[in-house]
């Protein structure tokens, strides 16, 4: 699998070892869908969600009108190789004001590591990747349409996470994969601690199961979170891949994210 959306905090090298701690269930539910990793090995009825609106929209038009995308994305590939750094800051300007999608899927795919980065006005604010020409069309428009294939049952929405409360039953399922702790600024939106814990409080009133990505072990340096014990039954480590912001950083210390489950 290759992703078609690059996202931070990626759960590609570590989907199927995730995947073999769920339970069996109705509906799946996703609320910080991202890259959609997890969600691209799902079968069955998926309800994704986000809060980043344009990033909803990308998935949707990936969904139902993906040559659009590949054309569009082509237009602005082979602007960029002719023109250069100029070409990709000027459809950054023009994302920012409009927010439209296939701007959004252009400089995932040409900004620095592919780390999709916004300020705290919501601005996407990362600079263009010297030395990189961007995934080539060709190659993005196999990848376009195997994921538009995978996705044609996911009910895609832009909503917070909390949102999703009012729609989860005792027989569904939730994996979560929010922005984690300690990398408060680094993603779009942000959430409140003790307010995602309610929220996970609410989820086992209403006896749904879920599934909780969050931080874990670096190296040496253990970030694991103090969860409330009473929220989950099993906690695991997940070995991951480094991630772009830490190559980035160069960073090369193993990384074993955790995984919290509130089920057997």
């Amino acid at each position: 699998m290759q992703p078609v959306i690059k996202w931070s905090g990626s759960k590609r090298s570590q989907a199927e070892k995730i995947i073999s701690y769920f339970p069996d269930y109705d509906i799946y539910y996703e609320p910080f869908i991202g890259g959609g990793s997890i969600m691209y090995h799902i079968k069955g009825k998926r309800v994704c969600s986000d809060i980043c609106k344009p990033l909803i929209d990308l998935w949707q038009i990936i969904q139902n009108n993906p040559l659009y995308l590949i054309k569009e994305y082509e237009t602005l590939w082979n602007e960029l190789q002719e023109q250069g750094q100029e070409f990709y800051y000027s459809i950054r300007d023009k994302f920012n004001q409009t927010k439209n999608p296939a701007y959004f899927l252009f400089l995932s795919r040409t900004c620095t590591n592919g780390l999709i980065r916004f300020n705290k006005k919501g601005e996407f604010n990362n600079s263009y990747h010297h030395g990189r020409k961007g995934i080539k069309p060709d190659k993005l428009h196999k990848i376009m349409i195997d994921w538009s294939n995978k996705i044609q049952d996911v009910i895609f929405v832009h909503q917070s996470y909390e949102q999703i409360l009012h729609m989860v039953k005792s027989n569904n399922f939730v994996y979560l994969d929010p922005p984690y702790f300690n990398t408060k600024g680094m993603y779009y939106g942000t959430i409140n601690y003790e307010e995602f814990i309610n929220f996970l409080k609410e989820l086992n009133n209403k006896k749904v199961k879920f599934a909780l990505s969050y931080d874990g072990i670096r190296g040496n340096t253990d970030r694991t979170v103090e969860l409330p014990k009473d929220i989950y039954v099993r906690h695991e480590y997940i070995k991951s891949g480094l991630s772009s912001f830490n190559r980035l950083r160069g960073n090369t210390e193993e990384v074993y994210e955790s995984l919290y489950l509130n089920y057997e």
